[in-house]
């Protein structure tokens, strides 16, 4: 049974920033985000709402993040455990709007890497932390993730 001190990986990646780009928000992107999730709100879908309701351009809905972290690469941690990878969660914080025609930056850092054993046995939990900034450097989001491998 592996145990958090057993658990191999290269623990000098343990938070360490990685840049993990730079994405446009466009008009077209929130509102085919909305379609997707079934979002219908005025600011949201309809810039002139937006505007009217004080905002400079088409609001993002606080979740719209979640997208750009699908995307991005990690560097590999080199764990040694299990043979099986699946995606175990995801948590993310709105810190500030986002708005169409803002850069966002992410940095993403390895959070912490432990070991849980349950009814099916030993997992490795792998935990990444996303942030984005916007092109003012003002923190929008945070996105938590987590990984499980299992043999």
């Amino acid at each position: 049974m592996a145990t958090e001190q057993q658990l191999d990986f290269d623990r000098s990646q343990l938070g360490v920033e990685y840049p993990a780009g730079a994405f446009q928000v466009r008009k077209e992107d929130i509102l085919r985000y909305c379609k997707a999730i079934a979002e219908r709100a005025p600011v949201h879908t309809d810039e002139e709402a937006a505007r009217a309701a004080g905002h400079p351009s088409l609001l993002a809905p606080p979740t719209f993040c979640a997208m750009f972290v699908r995307a991005m690469g990690r560097p590999d941690i080199r764990l040694t455990f299990g043979r099986t990878s699946f995606h175990a969660g995801e948590a993310l914080e709105a810190h500030a709007p986002i708005y169409a025609g803002d850069t966002l930056s992410a940095a993403t850092r390895l959070k912490e890497v432990y070991a849980k054993t349950g009814r099916s046995g030993t997992m490795a939990f792998i935990v990444w932390e996303t942030s984005f900034t916007n092109q003012h450097g003002e923190l929008v989001a945070s996105v938590q993730e987590s990984f499980v491998r299992r043999d």
